[in-house]
């Protein structure tokens, strides 16, 4: 731990999340209750309802017994939820990691009497299905049974379905929490000396963004120690949560590492391979950019830790207050209903924004349940990038307050809609910043920070899914492999996405290592590049359309995960299956990089 001396500070110190309306605090004796209660249900459930899908169930007993399922869930789900939040919070606080673990081992004895709800409804025959779900009774849960069905060539027996919920505690799960506990408690220390300044790898990976060249580099260098020093342990995590992987789509019978994350997605491969293809046919776009900038920055040679140097000096800085009336005054100019959702997690204490170390580092938002309300986590630094990072978790806590209507089995979304709200209203104030811009070469500068934004969020997502292609591939083709060996792979796959634009140094081989998607939720990146270029997508539409697109959009955020994402996109015009689609939103991003080049040549 960090002495008080080295805490790091920012504008947001003090901005902390009050997690009370989940719970009063660990010791709240409602979340014993809560676990108990849902036991204690859970258990009488399965006595009501064990085999009567079998024996043949009517719509509304069926209709009944969903109602009751999902109260369950949600009061199951609650306890973990909070527990995850505070380990977030805090990681290294033992404490909060005990109570973790606790909720996910009483949530796993809870849900071993609930398993066999959806294997006995994947189990009916295909006629009796269909018969339930055109019943208007159950209409409110139509999708997620189908959903349910989906997984249906896919699940194993009861029993063996319950061995694998019980042993995650031990061992997927106990790897994700190793995972976050190891990097979250990195230290960067810039120099050798004993007054060395010391940062937590957000803040580290945020000095990346500086002006100052030599700073950067040894910024970089210092974060390239530190995750040599844990390349062993991380290396094992990788390694055996990518067998875990393996071990499990064989039992699963999943044709290949990515089949289930396109169904849980509802995407078609074919449609993520579209997306893919198109995104590395147009990795000229990054070339370009990055050319541009070289020129820019009158530097002969561009290396990785140049990629986010401010073009003019530092951008702007953004206190926290200035941040929060920037985001609010863009959602405002688009919806005032999206605006008063927006105050309240500003009011009511529902961000946590301070920056110290132990805190899980990036950001999210924590749709939680919907009896409550979503929660979101960022470290604020007081750059101006931070202004888009709250405004792209505060799209998500939209869509996540919007959707609780729906329930809590059918208000999340596919990740492949997930990040659409978040980038959406990333896009609306990043627009208003600009508007409001005079000064051309800080116009130039907040021009190319997004740009560099999107292509982290397009191609360095795709770049990210590739690489996860061949560290699965590899894995199970060549055994368990070495840091080294996945290095080689990091490099290769982001060299291509660069060309010659970018030189990539050795120590960039190491920079896989902190990234928690692949630990967490194997395949989630390509989600990121198809709701940006989505996004870009629906922004033109909104342009076009103006205060007639808010309410379709609204609609559409409010369905949360009710249908099918073709189907929720349907009624805006919108077919992502279309190969051609794709390249809606890369035209627009290749107009964003027209428009700096045209910048740069004015000014």
């Amino acid at each position: 731990m960090q002495t008080s001396e080295a805490t790091p500070r920012s504008s947001a110190t003090g901005v902390t999340w009050d997690l009370r309306d989940l719970y009063l605090s660990p010791e709240d004796p409602a979340l014993e209750r809560d676990l108990s209660s849902a036991l204690e249900r859970a258990k009488a459930f399965e006595q009501q309802y064990r085999g009567r899908l079998r024996q043949g169930i009517d719509p509304t007993s069926l209709l009944e017994a969903l109602q009751e399922f999902e109260s369950i869930a949600e009061q199951m789900d609650k306890p973990v939820i909070y527990a995850h939040l505070l380990h977030a919070a805090d990681t290294q606080n033992p404490r909060y990691g005990a109570l973790l673990q606790s909720t996910l081992e009483r949530h796993s004895q809870i849900k071993k009497h609930l398993l066999f709800f959806e294997l006995e409804w994947m189990d009916l025959p295909d006629e009796m299905a269909q018969t339930l779900l055109t019943a208007p009774a159950i209409a409110r849960y139509r999708h997620y049974l189908e959903k349910a069905r989906l997984f249906r060539p896919h699940k194993l027996s009861e029993p063996e379905e319950k061995i694998l919920e019980l042993k995650a505690n031990t061992s997927t799960r106990s790897f994700q929490r190793l995972f976050d506990e190891i990097v979250s408690g990195l230290t960067i220390q810039l120099g050798r000396s004993k007054n060395a300044q010391k940062l937590t790898l957000d803040q580290a990976l945020t000095k990346l963004h500086e002006p100052d060249r030599a700073l950067r580099k040894n910024v970089a260098q210092a974060i390239t120690r530190v995750l040599r020093s844990h390349a062993r342990v991380l290396t094992y995590i990788f390694n055996t949560l990518v067998l875990d992987h393996k071990i499990t789509d064989e039992l699963r019978k999943f044709l290949t590492p990515m089949s289930s994350r396109h169904l849980s997605n509802e995407v078609e491969p074919s449609t993520v391979d579209a997306l893919m293809t198109a995104c590395e046919n147009s990795y000229d776009i990054v070339q370009e950019y990055y050319h541009l900038k070289k020129r820019l920055l009158g530097v002969r040679t561009l290396y990785d830790y140049d990629r986010y140097a401010p073009i003019y000096g530092e951008l702007p800085q953004c206190d926290w207050a200035s941040g929060r009336r920037i985001v609010l005054e863009a959602y405002r100019a688009f919806s005032p209903t999206v605006a008063q959702i927006v105050q309240e997690f500003f009011d009511k204490n529902w961000i946590d924004a301070e920056v110290r170390f132990g805190k899980a580092g990036g950001a999210f938002s924590a749709s939680t349940v919907p009896s409550v309300h979503p929660y979101i986590l960022m470290n604020y630094t007081d750059k101006l990038r931070d202004v888009m990072t709250l405004a792209h978790e505060l799209g998500h806590g939209v869509h996540q307050y919007l959707s609780r209507r729906v329930g809590h089995l059918q208000a999340d979304t596919p990740l492949t809609m997930a990040e659409m709200a978040s980038t959406f209203g990333e896009l609306l104030t990043f627009r208003k910043l600009l508007e409001e811009i005079q000064d051309p070469r800080v116009k130039l500068a907040l021009l190319c920070s997004k740009i560099e934004d999107s292509f982290a969020t397009i191609f360095r997502q795709i770049v990210l899914t590739r690489f996860e292609q061949r560290l699965h591939e590899a894995r199970r083709t060549q055994g368990e492999l070495t840091p080294e060996r996945i290095g080689e792979l990091w490099w290769t796959t982001n060299q291509q996405m660069f060309g010659d634009s970018v030189k990539l140094t050795d120590d960039y081989r190491w920079w896989w290592l902190y990234i928690s998607h692949f630990i967490h939720v194997p395949f989630y990146c390509y989600a990121y590049a198809f709701g940006e270029l989505l996004v870009f997508a629906l922004y033109q539409q909104y342009l076009r359309e103006g205060e007639a697109f808010v309410p379709k959009y609204l609609d559409l955020l409010s369905a949360g995960g009710s249908d099918s994402p073709q189907k929720l996109l349907a009624p805006l015009g919108i077919d992502t299956s279309d190969p051609s689609f794709w390249n809606t939103g890369l035209k627009f991003l290749r107009s964003m990089v027209r428009e700096a080049q045209g910048l740069a040549s004015s000014s």
